[in-house]
């Protein structure tokens, strides 16, 4: 018993300490380069004038931790599941060489992005909205460390997914591995407050079919629109992309990076 517990905690701490060194890798780096290093210089591509208090910043932070404590308690669950044989698509995946690496890749992706979608628009359902994504949606105005800021039912519900999906599609572990770094990496950017999605000369994004830091800006705005993750297709199949979306994105991204007006601090 003693060394099965030591086990648990053994890993549960490794967990933590991986997915707490990935949020604060990404999130501290996006918000030191963006909001510190490049302030001045991306001034004109600012969302939003208004600069979070420092206040939120902080309680985003701590309750990310909370999140990740939820997210490292699965990993352990999932570790056990592993070592008892449930995830014998997994270790079949490994086999399969370089083409399949690629192409479950892209495949937990795709996956991922219709799974958030429908558990984001099931989340705000009133019957459920502040008990399970009212923390993330106090982030009015988000910022990087909004990323992982969720209630534990969110928590619970964004993990679930890395530990189900390789029941049911055989996926290298490694490749799991890159689509947590993924999701981490596209979320700080989603939250960080700038436009950086380069403009085509018609006025929308280069690459249209991903999600811009504008489109998730206007679901904390207004949070009946744009649920989607990473791809805008679940909302415009569905009918819930914002109808101002590409506007707004054009008048973000179509400002120049230096402008005059410096962005109004709330505090």
């Amino acid at each position: 018993m003693h060394t099965f517990l030591a086990d648990v905690g053994h890993l549960w701490l490794g967990n933590l300490t991986s997915d707490l060194r990935r949020y604060v890798i990404f999130a501290v780096a996006v918000w030191l380069t963006l909001w510190v290093a490049l302030a001045a210089i991306l001034r004109g591509r600012k969302i939003r004038e208004a600069v979070p208090a420092r206040r939120q910043l902080i309680t985003e932070f701590l309750v990310s931790v909370r999140s990740i404590a939820v997210f490292s308690t699965v990993g352990v669950g999932v570790t056990f599941l592993a070592r008892a044989g449930f995830y014998p698509l997994a270790r079949l995946a490994e086999q399969w060489g370089p083409l399949w690496f690629g192409f479950s890749l892209v495949a937990i992706i795709v996956a991922h992005d219709a799974y958030f979608y429908w558990t984001h628009r099931l989340m705000h359902d009133p019957r459920l909205f502040r008990r399970v994504h009212l923390r993330h949606h106090r982030s009015n105005n988000p910022s990087p460390f909004t990323a992982y800021s969720f209630d534990l039912g969110e928590a619970g519900l964004m993990v679930a997914f890395t530990a189900l999906w390789p029941l049911v599609f055989p996926t290298p572990w490694a490749v799991t591995t890159l689509f947590v770094i993924h999701q981490i990496f596209r979320n700080t950017l989603l939250h960080c407050g700038y436009e950086l999605m380069p403009m085509r000369k018609d006025g929308r994004p280069w690459l249209d079919f991903l999600t811009t830091t504008t489109h998730h800006d206007l679901h904390h705005a207004q949070a009946g629109y744009n649920y989607a993750a990473w791809f805008t297709w679940w909302d415009r199949w569905m009918g819930t992309e914002h109808p101002e979306y590409l506007a707004r994105y054009a008048e973000a991204a179509g400002r120049p990076y230096v402008t005059l007006a410096r962005p109004r601090v709330v505090v």
